[in-house]
């Protein structure tokens, strides 16, 4: 019999997770939506929180240390880290509910705690023993997409050339969350444009090293609490060993390292869209209550109200996208291979999110349209959790090449 109930420790960690949602995000999710570009701060007294909790070791932090192992093997003392987050059993599910309770509160906010960024989790899933030492404890954004591409990510043009002790990196990124507040960024860069996907990795970048600029930050369409950032690296330069993994160009393995990253946050970008979207669906359930609609679990949908029957099939399908994620990450605590499973779940939920967050506004009518409630919100803020990392399409590309056993050269 399976057993999908979490256990103690992760039902305090997602029950604090939720605290944190109810009294500090949902207070100001208007304010921070009114006011793009305005920093937070009542995140850092959170940050400070988390911290406390985490060097206590009373809870697991969804940071570059999150789940990782304190001691590595040879192999990753030589440059060949294989340890995924979360191979410390719970690790990856624990981030998981961490993010599914705190975008319950607001996701433009949870994107914005700091040292919680995306590029954390790709230093826990490539970093070596004595870069976890360098970078467990800074705030790292992540830097993949360009303006010549989006979802592509074979695609970088950005080029990183070693020059001494140091590499030199040159290019432009785009759509880069936490690009401005964040103390590192970690640049997706190509070191020998002839070897094609094999040449690009992962470099941690300072954020006040030379050559590193701020271009400019979006205005967007929601998340608007979260900076998006577009960098430019013009004649960078960063210490040799701020490479994340192995240096080594190995044309057999492609880009897996980097790549690998994605088993880890895709799950998490799930749980981000399966917060909004029970938040979107608690709150619809009121609205339709106010209005005399009973929804009964007892009653064929057919046999009631249009808008309960509605809201029975948006649950059930947020009911299948929770648990899609909760195998992704319990893979990944496990250390199977989770890349269909990771895919599955983010293009689950990312399409359950925005129908549901859209169905909510549509159902609550003025309600659902004004700024009476957070609905039209959740449905602004829900979009970008089925575009980054890897929109839709890119994760149904994946999960079709997974099931049919076809590589890249032969489905695109």
């Amino acid at each position: 019999m399976i057993n999908l109930e979490l256990p103690k420790k992760l039902r305090a960690s997602a029950n604090q997770a939720h605290q944190v949602a109810q009294e500090i995000f949902r207070p100001i999710s208007r304010k921070y939506d009114l006011a793009e570009h305005e920093y937070p701060v009542e995140l850092d007294t959170m940050a400070a929180m988390v911290e406390g909790l985490a060097d206590s070791g009373t809870q697991d932090i969804s940071g570059a240390t999150g789940g990782r192992k304190a001691e590595a093997g040879a192999e990753a003392a030589n440059g060949h880290a294989t340890e995924l987050l979360g191979n410390t059993n719970g690790g990856n599910m624990s981030a998981l509910m961490n993010a599914l309770e705190t975008s319950w509160g607001d996701v433009g906010l949870m994107l914005s705690i700091p040292y919680q960024g995306l590029g954390n989790a790709a230093i826990a899933a490539v970093a070596t023993d004595e870069q976890l030492s360098r970078f467990g404890k800074v705030w790292a954004a992540m830097a993949i997409t360009e303006p010549s591409f989006g979802s592509d990510s074979a695609a970088v043009s950005t080029t990183a050339v070693l020059d001494g002790d140091e590499w030199v990196l040159n290019g432009t990124k785009i759509f880069v969350t936490a690009g401005s507040r964040a103390t590192h960024i970690v640049v997706w860069a190509t070191v020998d444009k002839s070897a094609g996907r094999a040449a690009i990795k992962s470099f941690v970048v300072p954020r006040d090293a030379p050559g590193l600029t701020v271009a400019r930050l979006e205005h967007k369409l929601g998340i608007k609490a979260s900076d998006t950032a577009e960098l430019r690296l013009e004649d960078c330069r960063i210490p040799k060993d701020n490479i994340l993994g192995s240096p080594e160009v190995n044309v057999e393995k492609g880009f897996a390292g980097v790549m690998q990253t994605f088993d880890n946050t895709r799950p998490l970008v799930a749980g981000m869209a399966i917060g909004v979207g029970r938040a979107a669906l608690e709150e619809l359930r009121k609205v339709l209550s106010d209005a005399g609609v009973e929804i009964d679990y007892d009653k064929p949908a057919n046999d009631q109200h249009a808008a309960a029957a509605e809201f029975l099939r948006m649950e059930a399908d947020w009911e299948a996208a929770y648990l899609l994620a909760l195998r992704a990450a319990w893979m990944a605590d496990n250390k199977k291979p989770n890349s269909l499973q990771a895919s599955m779940s983010k293009a689950k939920a990312g399409r359950m999110g925005t129908d549901v967050t859209l169905k909510a506004v549509e159902l609550a009518g003025t309600i659902g349209y004004s700024q009476r409630s957070l609905l039209e919100k959740w449905s602004r803020d829900s979009k970008i959790l089925d575009i980054f990392e890897g929109t839709q399409q890119i994760q149904q590309l994946i999960v079709a090449r997974r099931v049919l056993g076809l590589g890249s050269d032969k489905l695109k």
